[in-house]
């Protein structure tokens, strides 16, 4: 079925696409001349200015720099280990927090879903956590990256949601056949609940690649740096020499294209992630947002 559109309706839809269209070019745009830069020689590259499309004096070498450096590769294997284990933490205790909270007859319930939104607005503050985490001999651990912040109040509400939203007719039907709350909970409720928890990782996840703050505060081991702590210190504070090994004797060039190839060695892992979970996403976040 064809429906006639208006000349107006028309010229409407025609500057929404003009608009978005440059928009979604300011936003790749970006990322993409950071890929042809750290492709290109530097001459090139001031030559080009900002404006590039394709690589310029093709070189590797920034990308074999960065692939042979081992502190570099440690910050990545680091924020692998930080991700995985930081979002299985998080899964699981946002995943038994939101199941108990959607329950009705858990008492109290509404008291702690006020403490948990109070959380939201009100915090102690940096000082106040960072006497937390030294006081229970986290400090210099990995533990003062992964517990401090287990579980997000925002996820938690969101997820809790969506449990409400489910059926309770196949909770009163496992209860009869006998399921206690743990059975219940891994056999009916969270093969129901792929959409959100796709959501739940994704946040989850990408919030664990790209923190570094924490770790500046809370690590002084760089044996323990995840690898955005690293990227900060070549893109902010220059420290290309206090890598050792082949960068502290390498060309210009190669510490210049460095750290445009750290960016994109950075970057790709979670760019790799978004199409899995794509699918998911719009789902999850509208269907957790119907029902309270």
């Amino acid at each position: 079925m064809k429906y006639q559109t208006s000349l107006s309706d028309r010229t409407f839809d025609a500057f929404v696409y003009v608009v978005l269209t440059i928009l979604m070019i300011l936003s790749i745009y970006p990322l993409y001349y950071i890929f042809v830069a750290s492709l290109s020689s530097v001459s090139e590259i001031a030559k080009s200015g900002t404006l590039m499309f394709f690589p310029k004096g093709f070189t590797v070498q920034s990308y074999i720099s960065v692939f042979q450096n081992e502190l570099i590769l440690r910050g990545f294997r680091n924020s692998v280990f930080y991700v995985v284990l930081g979002t299985s933490i998080n899964i699981i205790l946002t995943t038994l927090g939101a199941y108990a909270l959607s329950r009705k007859w858990l008492k109290g319930r509404k008291i702690i879903m006020f403490g948990i939104v109070f959380t939201m607005f009100f915090t102690g503050g940096l000082i106040p956590n960072y006497m937390v985490v030294q006081n229970l001999g986290m400090y210099n651990t990995i533990w003062a990256l992964m517990l401090p912040g287990a579980m997000s109040a925002w996820n938690l509400i969101l997820m809790r949601t969506y449990f409400l939203g489910l059926p309770q007719s196949l909770e009163e039907s496992a209860k009869i056949e006998g399921a206690n709350d743990f059975q219940i909970l891994l056999r009916i409720v969270i093969p129901l609940s792929k959409p959100i928890l796709a959501v739940m990782v994704l946040f989850y996840a990408v919030g664990h690649w790209n923190s570094w703050f924490p770790a500046s505060i809370y690590l002084q081991d760089r044996e323990l740096y995840p690898l955005q702590l690293i990227l900060r210190e070549i893109l902010i504070q220059g420290r290309i020499s206090d890598f050792g090994g082949d960068l502290s004797n390498a060309s210009h060039q190669v510490a210049k294209n460095l750290k445009y190839a750290t960016i994109i060695v950075s970057t790709i892992p979670i760019l790799l992630v978004y199409p899995f979970i794509q699918k998911y996403f719009v789902k999850g976040v509208m269907l957790g947002s119907l029902k309270e």
